[in-house]
């Protein structure tokens, strides 16, 4: 080979590895980019998921106050005040649906056991359409044969699920709408971000005095 074909072989050889890294770096900063953008993405799909999140948990309560004014939903004032309290607000109620009504004549009180099934939710958003599940006793529908189960204190409760609690009868299954006030207020609770209202199916299965036996609990 002659020189002068010898040194263009070597050039068209230089200019493909040349060509070689240039594609090789694009392709790694693409990568890096996307990979940037998707972790963007979805971090800005968290901030999406409870933007204003105090604002809108607060424009839910008044809308359950609506509900309870035309008769949708009951309300039951905080055990921690009562009705000559001065300046009472819609986040010193909870809101209840009842689902389903129990045989039982008495409630729990503050320091009595009791037996619960439940799920907890926060309100919609956008990828949760009926609410996140933060907490629940069961999967899937509620049953009363088969429903898992959970003994507790009222005293040991947030406000508002006790204020619930202390309302129930034995048997009775609600829906509870717990403002963020009667909840973890301000602050977060493992998954549940601070002024997140709380949304409980819960059922009472059954309770009992602090100086009595549990007994064995009979399903429906």
């Amino acid at each position: 080979m002659k020189s002068e074909e010898f040194a263009i072989a070597i050039d068209k050889r230089k200019k493909r590895e040349v060509w070689t890294w240039r594609m090789l770096l694009c392709a790694a900063f693409f990568t890096l980019h996307s990979s940037l953008f998707i972790s963007c993405s979805e971090e800005n799909t968290e901030e999406d998921e409870f933007a204003n999140w105090q604002e809108r948990n607060e424009g839910t309560t008044d809308r359950w106050a609506v509900l309870a004014g035309n008769g949708t939903y009951q309300k039951i004032l905080t055990y921690a005040k009562d009705e000559s309290t001065p300046g009472l607000k819609n986040s010193d109620y909870i809101y209840v649906e009842v689902l389903e009504r129990g045989e039982g004549t008495e409630s729990p009180i503050y320091t009595d056991n009791v037996r619960v099934s439940y799920r907890g939710r926060l309100i919609p958003t956008t990828n949760y359409s009926e609410g996140y599940v933060f907490d629940q006793t069961y999967l899937g529908n509620f049953s009363w044969q088969t429903a898992g189960m959970t003994d507790m204190l009222p005293n040991g409760s947030i406000e508002g699920f006790a204020t619930a609690l202390m309302n129930m009868h034995e048997g009775d299954r609600w829906r509870v709408h717990i403002p963020y006030q009667l909840g973890y207020g301000s602050t977060s609770n493992n998954s549940i971000p601070a002024y997140s209202n709380l949304i409980f199916e819960v059922a009472l299965l059954s309770f009992w005095h602090q100086d009595e036996d549990k007994g064995e609990f009979k399903s429906r």
